[in-house]
């Protein structure tokens, strides 16, 4: 009888494994089209690979979208036929021009989108770099003109359905990030952004934020949390006085009070999306934080966050849209040792850290990556066995293990939901952006999040690939 007991209880173990097995196996497909990150690839270099090199390293590390800063035709013609996405930049000093004459923006376009369109795929076109916060008045009232025209020259084309116009902006934009609902445009800003925020709006456009809480926590690291700052999940965060929502990022802190300023002149509905953030790797002796282990943090938590289609805690249905800073050290860049030390890639292709984007041949090996990406690395050496996806036979006790951070992760995030209900649905307006079920869908919205760290906790906790393809 103990014999068949055994076996039985081995079987119901094994079954088990397997049902878990599956269900890992099929978050795969979930976790690849739900980790689509981008990257800023800056050329401020003379020591980097080229075009098609880079192409190629993209592609291996199934990277789907792209941010670069000019119109370089050798890099539109490399991306030809790639299927990555590309937001092209127009340069500061041409905003002006294409401002004065519609003939000038409808030839930039001609010039440098429809020849490599659509086997490129051009889906943003960001007007200046920083515009707002910069100190030329004629550069700052020509943008919404210049933005004008050449969404004009794209719709005389038939390209205004594919190609989004916007531009970045910097944080400083804002005169107050925090607490996020009571984040509001400075003054000088705030009235160049009505007719841009109506742009906008009448475009279908995303509002481009760079966001960068490195910032934030190096000018005051003595009260900034770093957990918070890296966007630790596990890190208990903020929770904001006003609508009682809870924040474990402060880079998603950051984006919620961008939508809060843009409601306040009357446009809540518009996507805030991050064109840039990252994190130093290194830095001069006064850049407190500059250092591999909280650059890769920080991104690891990123990718994480990417991974679960994790939106922010004002807006948990709709994904943050991310583009990490940057996909290589640029060695030309002036200022601080930190500006020359954001990339994730040495110029010669070398990891400057494993952020979990390891090049892979297969997609469902380019998704388990990311998967493990949070998990702390493993001094052991994995060989490359292949094998069909089977159950192994401790993997029952590690996912009970990994179960309980999972399930206190959920549950903080779940603190003061009714009550955030309410206020989010009655102030300022929010009802129409939001519908009337205000944060009844965020449990569910949690629920992918929560299979991601749950997953890279069971990695860390097994030290073995649950699949081998």
């Amino acid at each position: 009888m103990a014999p068949f007991a055994t076996s039985s209880v081995r079987s119901r173990t094994l079954l088990f494994s397997a049902l878990l097995c599956v269900l890992l196996c099929s978050e795969v497909c979930v976790l690849q089209c739900g980790a689509a990150i981008g990257i800023n690839y800056g050329q401020v270099g003379n020591n980097l690979p080229t075009p098609t090199q880079v192409v190629s390293l993209l592609s291996s590390l199934r990277v789907g979208k792209v941010r670069i800063y000019d119109v370089n035709p050798q890099v539109l013609a490399a991306f030809g036929g790639t299927g990555i996405e590309l937001i092209v930049t127009v340069p500061n000093d041409l905003v002006q021009p294409m401002a004065a004459s519609a003939g000038q923006a409808a030839q930039w376009v001609a010039a440098n989108i429809r020849p490599y369109f659509p086997a490129t795929r051009v889906t943003g076109i960001a007007v200046g770099n920083e515009v707002f916060t910069d100190d030329d008045e004629a550069l700052k009232a020509s943008l919404v003109p210049a933005m004008r025209n050449l969404h004009a020259a794209l719709a005389q084309l038939g390209m205004d359905g594919y190609v989004h116009v916007s531009t970045a902006s910097s944080l400083g934009v804002l005169a107050n990030s925090y607490p996020p609902s009571q984040g509001a445009f400075t003054p000088e800003c705030a009235a160049l952004m009505l007719p841009f925020l109506r742009f906008l709006a009448e475009t279908s456009a995303p509002f481009w934020i760079n966001a960068y809480p490195y910032f934030a926590y190096k000018a005051d690291p003595a009260n900034v949390s770093l957990s918070y700052a890296l966007s630790d999940p596990y890190h208990v965060g903020a929770v904001d006085p006003y609508t009682h929502l809870q924040y474990t990022s402060m880079l998603y802190a950051q984006v919620d009070a961008v939508t809060f300023a843009a409601a306040r002149l009357g446009y809540g509905g518009i996507p805030v999306y991050v064109s840039e953030t990252g994190w130093p790797s290194k830095g001069d002796a006064d850049e407190v934080g500059a250092t591999v282990e909280n650059a890769r943090a920080y991104n690891r938590n990123l990718l994480v966050r990417q991974v679960g289609n994790e939106g922010t805690p004002l807006r948990p249905r709709q994904r943050v849209e991310v583009y990490l800073f940057a996909l290589f050290n640029e060695d030309m860049k002036p200022g601080p040792t930190s500006e020359r030390n954001y990339g994730l890639y040495q110029p010669n292709g070398r990891m400057v850290y494993n952020v979990g984007l390891a090049q892979q041949q297969t997609t469902a090996a380019a998704a388990l990556s990311l998967a493990a990406s949070s998990a702390p690395p493993s001094t052991r050496v994995r060989g490359k066995r292949k094998a069909w996806c089977r159950p192994q036979e401790k993997l029952p006790f590690a996912m009970w293990k990994a179960l309980p951070s999972t399930l206190a992760l959920w549950t903080a995030q779940r603190v003061n939901i009714a009550e955030e209900k309410t206020h989010f649905v009655t102030h300022m307006g929010f009802r129409k952006m939001c519908g009337e079920d205000g944060e009844k869908g965020r449990p569910i919205m949690l629920l992918p999040a929560g299979f991601a760290f749950w997953r890279a906790e069971l990695y860390a906790v097994c030290h073995v690939k649950l699949l081998s393809c």
